[in-house]
C-alpha cells in the first residue's frame, strides 16, 4: 500500500494536470458552447428575457466554467460538458428571472423551474415554463436548453443509476428558488418550515447552511460524470451523492454567498453567511464544511480528482478581490492555508492569474 507521504507526493502532479487540462482544453469549450447559447437568446421576442438571459451567461460564466471540471472526471462520457454548460445556463438564466426581472411569485418560479426536473427526465412531456410568469417569448431559448441535456442524457450508459439522486438534489434545488426569491417578509419563515421537514436527517446543520448545500449544482454534475462510466453501481452512485450533499455543494455555496455580503446587503438580497452570529462562528462552520468535504472526497474512488475540485473552491471563490474589499483576508488565508496547504495557495495564485487576465 502506498503510504501517505508517497500519496502525497504522487497526488501532486496529477492535481497540476488536471488544473492545467482545465484551463487549456475545457475552459475554450466552455467559451464556444456558451457563445452557442448566447446567439439563441439574442433571438428573444421579450427584452426582458433577452436582457436577462444575456446577463446570466455575461456575469456569471464562471459557474459554467467552474462546473466543467467533471468533464475531466474518470469515466466521463465526451458529452458531459456540454450537458453541464446547458443545465448550469438554465440555473442562471432561472436565478435571473427569479431575482432581477421585478417578480415575487412563487408559484411562477416553481413553474419556472419545472425546466430545471425536465432536463433530468428525457421521457416525460415538456412543460410550459412561462405559464405564469409575466414574460413568455424567449426564442425557444429556455426549451432547447432543456431538450440538450435531455438529448445528451440519453447517451450516458448509468443515467438509470443516477437518475433518482439527481433528481432529488435537483427539487431540493427548485424548492431554494421557490422560497429565496419569494415576497421579502415571506422568505425566511417558508425556508425555515422546509429544513424542518429535513432537519432530523442533519442535525449537525442550521438551517441556513442546508439551505446553502441545495444551491449547488455540483453533486447533479458529479453523478452525470459518473454515468458515463457502464458499470457504475446503485453503491457508488449513494457514496457520490452523500459525499457531495451536505458537505462540498455545501462548501460551495458558503463560499460564494461569503464573499457576496456586502454586495448581497446593499442589493437587499438574502445571504446566507449573514446568519451566522459573528465572525468568529462563521470562520469555524467555513472551516468545518471544508475539513468535512476534504474527508468525503477522500473516501471517493478516483479521490484525487474530488480532493481537486474541493482544495479550488476556495482558490477560486477566495481570489475575488471582493475578499479584500470587505476585510474578510484573515478568513480567507486560513482557510487557504488549512484546507489544502501549498496546493490549494498555488491553485489560488493562478486563479487571481486568471481573474487579472479577465479569463474568469
Amino acid at each position: 500500500m502506498i503510504g501517505i507521504e508517497n500519496r502525497r507526493i504522487a497526488g501532486t502532479p496529477k492535481m497540476l494536470a488536471i488544473l492545467t487540462r482545465f484551463v487549456t482544453r475545457v475552459f475554450p469549450r466552455v467559451e464556444k458552447e456558451l457563445k452557442r447559447w448566447q446567439e439563441l437568446i439574442k433571438t428573444a421576442g421579450d427584452a426582458e428575457l433577452r436582457c436577462q438571459g444575456l446577463a446570466s451567461i455575461e456575469k456569471k460564466k464562471f459557474h459554467c466554467l467552474g462546473g466543467s471540471i467533471y468533464a475531466l472526471m474518470e469515466g466521463a462520457h465526451e458529452e458531459t460538458l456540454p450537458f453541464i454548460v446547458a443545465f448550469q445556463t438554465i440555473s442562471d438564466y432561472l436565478d435571473n428571472l427569479c431575482d432581477r426581472a421585478g417578480c415575487l411569485d412563487a408559484a411562477a418560479f416553481r413553474q419556472l423551474h419545472l425546466a430545471f426536473t425536465d432536463a433530468l427526465e428525457p421521457d416525460k412531456p415538456l412543460h410550459d415554463y412561462y405559464r405564469l410568469y409575466p414574460h413568455k417569448d424567449d426564442g425557444g431559448y429556455l426549451q432547447a436548453l432543456v431538450e440538450e441535456c435531455r438529448r445528451i442524457i440519453k447517451k450516458l450508459p448509468s443515467y438509470h443509476i443516477v437518475k433518482e439522486s439527481a433528481l432529488n438534489l435537483a427539487l431540493l434545488y427548485c424548492d431554494l428558488q421557490t422560497y429565496k426569491h419569494t415576497h421579502y417578509h415571506l422568505r425566511e419563515k417558508q425556508l425555515k418550515d422546509w429544513f424542518a421537514r429535513y432537519a432530523a436527517d442533519h442535525p449537525d446543520l442550521y438551517w441556513w447552511e442546508f439551505a446553502a448545500a441545495t444551491g449547488s449544482t455540483l453533486g447533479i454534475f458529479a453523478l452525470i460524470a459518473a454515468a458515463g462510466r457502464p458499470k457504475l453501481d446503485h453503491g457508488e452512485a449513494a457514496e457520490l451523492t452523500s459525499s457531495y450533499f451536505p458537505w462540498i455543494c455545501g462548501l460551495h455555496i458558503l463560499l460564494d454567498y461569503f464573499i457576496d455580503q456586502e454586495e448581497d446587503m446593499l442589493g437587499g438580497d438574502l445571504n446566507f453567511v449573514s446568519y451566522y452570529p459573528d465572525q468568529e462562528t462563521c470562520r469555524q462552520r467555513l472551516l468545518l464544511f471544508q475539513n468535512n468535504a476534504l474527508k468525503c472526497a477522500a473516501a471517493l474512488p478516483d479521490p484525487l480528482f474530488h480532493i481537486a475540485v474541493v482544495k479550488g473552491l476556495p482558490a477560486f471563490y477566495l481570489s475575488d478581490p471582493k475578499v479584500g474589499d470587505q476585510g474578510l483576508d484573515d478568513i480567507a488565508q486560513e482557510l487557504l492555508e488549512v484546507g489544502g496547504g501549498e496546493k490549494t495557495l498555488r491553485m489560488h495564485r493562478v486563479c487571481r492569474s486568471l481573474r487579472k487576465r479577465g479569463i474568469i
